[in-house]
């Protein structure tokens, strides 16, 4: 946990660069801690898992003893939100992040089993601030979201095998959130600390040119830990 938090602090130092030079007084838009608007510029600490919950098809038993894990990454992220009242927000991300899927059990050699994919976990939540003292507001939040999957590639040590394609399945989720915003002044500036869980499958489908040789349901259910530069206006 100590090296992922470095990580994710490691992350957000160019996000809160670039958030900083947006955030400048010479800005048209002027700050304020009540606005109905706040845009965040963080760093983001994603943290899949990627086992096998459910063999779909698999003719040559490549699956018997086995399973695969998701590594984590550190990727920049633009949340904006949009306050209906001083309590009650509704938030949607942006980000995209990219992964690979290594094997374990009988598949631990297979270290790349698929090399690369990139998601975009489109989301939304409805979000409830609790006032405190000081400006400082803790949140909780739920909504839906749907991972969007681009790019999948078959990893070295499937295409021995024959396998020339991989896809991995769009699927539409639950996000759950719990956060704080911490005001830095009073023109809308802050730092926010965020963290989300996610309960996401998605279905590997690999293919020997048109013939599927293999499909198996994967959990994603990832935590998605951020920490950033607010800016409420």
């Amino acid at each position: 946990m100590k090296k992922l938090m470095t990580a994710v602090i490691s992350g957000a130092i160019p996000a809160i660069a670039a958030a900083a030079a947006m955030l400048s007084p010479t800005q048209a838009l002027a700050g304020s801690s009540e606005g109905k608007l706040q845009v965040k510029v963080l760093g983001t600490g994603v943290l899949p898992d990627g086992k096998i919950v459910e063999v779909k098809n698999d003719p040559l038993n490549l699956t018997v003893g086995a399973n695969t894990k998701a590594n984590d990454n550190v990727v920049p992220t633009l949340a904006v939100e949009y306050f209906f009242s001083p309590n009650v927000s509704a938030e949607t991300i942006c980000c995209f992040t990219q992964h690979r899927v290594s094997g374990t059990g009988t598949l631990a050699p297979a270290n790349r089993i698929v090399d690369h994919v990139l998601i975009l976990p489109a989301t939304l939540t409805l979000k409830y601030h609790l006032p405190m003292g000081g400006g400082i507001k803790p949140y909780v939040g739920a909504g839906p979201s749907m991972f969007l999957i681009f790019g999948e590639k078959p990893g070295a040590s499937v295409t021995p095998l024959g396998v020339t394609k991989v896809k991995m399945s769009n699927e539409v989720g639950l996000a759950l959130q719990a956060g704080i915003d911490i005001p830095v002044n009073d023109k809308g500036l802050g730092i926010s600390l965020d963290g989300k869980k996610y309960f996401m499958d998605t279905t590997a489908r690999f293919y020997a040119g048109n013939a599927e040789v293999l499909a198996t349901k994967h959990s994603l259910d990832p935590w998605v830990l951020s920490a950033g530069l607010s800016y409420r206006f």
